[in-house]
């Protein structure tokens, strides 16, 4: 049995992650931004983004 693997950084707001040493992500908590072959890619692209906030008081499932 295998125990799954995560790396996960932080960089101007964004989620720098990487499962299994499989292709490093660049996400927020409701989108996926990219996908990267490195972590230096990765975490470039990151911080070429304008800095994420998330919006308070809004909840990412429609609310009717």
């Amino acid at each position: 049995m295998s125990v799954p693997v995560l790396n996960k950084m932080h960089m101007n707001g964004y989620d720098v992650l990487s499962v299994n040493n499989g292709p490093w992500r660049v996400c927020t908590k409701a989108d996926r931004l990219g996908a990267f072959g490195s972590r230096e890619e990765a975490l470039a692209y990151a911080a070429a983004l304008p800095a994420y906030r998330a919006r308070a008081g809004r909840s990412p499932v429609n609310q009717t």
